[in-house]
């Protein structure tokens, strides 16, 4: 059976049941909980004050005092809601493996100009030779992860702008422990990586993943260049994105992977995008990956740790750069029709996993879109080159 077809037949019998019940009871129960809760003595005064956490916690548990099942009505409906979204997840995950597994092995791949365009991932995009061929240079499996089209996005921007080649310079911002600075190194870029000051990411949790870069050790990867090389071609900087240093200047292109969305808000993010044009000469490139917002044109989440961008951030940005007399690379919104490209990843995602899943999962995530906070989303690429 095709792939489309295996994820069709899996989906209907799991989804099905789950959205039937949603729509016939949930939203019927919920009011009839809260009513019933409203109604009690001593409730009506403040609601919210007294259903407490205990009050919620019973709701949701899956046993009562006496370890019996819960049988309430409400979490009837949902108490298997987890699993289904775990079965879900892991056949995406199945899906996908099997896909990369059949992509042909690339031979003989040269970089190419394919006029890349400021878009979202695809599966596409991982399936092409321009993908596989900077995949191939990064020395990373080829598999279907968002993470990667980011590496490879940013690679071919520059690559088709003119900047990928020893003797250039180049700024990323919120660098974390990403490839690319290794990589441009060892072709003789010179390479300014920034991120935040180490207290201030340690108060925003950054720390604590491999999204922060707190000294050049961290951001060294042995397998792409020399010690030595690196060393020579690299240098870190504290940097406030909101708040960029005028010193930065004359880099003949700049970059940051999903990092602008979580500077406080879209305005900010939107600004960072527009001020980091400043940091560059004259035909210099920035090429910036994002949170996109794909399926929601009207609500989105703003003044946040993550903040989701839409349509409508893109297009308002890229006229106002083109006024400015900015080059902004054409914008392209569609986001796939395949498989992978309709396989929404479901909490919990890696950073939540216990040790157990942790142990049995490890290495085995693959998305190209996912859900945060109920919003659909993926990444999205813009290119800007500085007129």
């Amino acid at each position: 059976m095709k792939p489309r077809g295996v994820l069709r037949t899996f989906m209907r019998p799991v989804i099905a049941p789950i959205r039937a019940a949603m729509e016939r009871r949930v939203a019927a129960l919920v009011d009839a909980r809260l009513s019933e809760l409203a109604e009690a003595p001593g409730v009506a005064d403040n609601l919210v004050r007294q259903h407490t956490l205990e009050q919620q916690a019973r709701l949701l548990a899956l046993v009562d005092e006496r370890s019996h099942p819960n049988t309430d009505a409400l979490w009837v409906h949902l108490r298997d809601l987890n699993n289904a979204m775990l079965t879900i997840k892991f056949f995406g995950y199945e899906l996908a493996r099997t896909l990369a597994a059949r992509l042909p092995i690339p031979e003989g791949l040269e970089p190419q100009h394919v006029g890349v365009h400021s878009k979202p991932s695809t599966q596409a995009d991982l399936e092409s030779d321009w993908a596989a061929y900077w995949l191939g240079e990064l020395k990373a499996a080829r598999i279907f992860h968002r993470k990667l089209w980011e590496f490879a996005y940013v690679l071919q921007a520059i690559y088709e702008n003119g900047h990928l080649h020893s003797g250039a310079r180049g700024l990323g911002f919120g660098c974390g422990e990403e490839p690319l600075p290794s990589y441009f190194a060892g072709h003789g870029v010179h390479v300014t990586v920034t991120d935040l000051d180490p207290g201030q990411a340690a108060t925003r949790g950054w720390t604590n993943t491999n999204q922060h870069t707190s000294s050049l050790d961290m951001a060294y990867q042995a397998h792409l260049v020399s010690r030595e090389q690196f060393d020579k071609c690299v240098a870190l900087r504290y940097v406030d994105m909101n708040a960029i240093p005028s010193d930065l200047l004359d880099y003949d292109f700049c970059w940051s992977i999903c990092a602008l969305e979580h500077i406080g808000s879209i305005q900010k993010g939107l600004d960072f995008i527009e001020n980091s044009l400043h940091t560059l000469r004259p035909g210099g490139v920035a090429v910036h990956t994002t949170e996109f917002n794909f399926l929601n044109d009207e609500q989105t989440i703003d003044d946040w740790v993550t903040v989701l961008f839409q349509k409508r951030h893109f297009r308002e940005l890229a006229e106002r750069l083109k006024r400015q007399g900015h080059f902004v690379a054409p914008l392209d919104f569609d986001v796939g029709d395949k498989p992978l490209d309709k396989f929404i990843d479901l909490p919990p995602y890696e950073q939540d996993w216990n040790s157990y899943q942790r142990d049995i999962w490890k290495g085995q995530i693959h998305q190209m879109k996912l859900s945060f906070d109920g919003f659909a989303c993926t990444c999205f690429g813009i290119i800007i080159r500085k007129s």
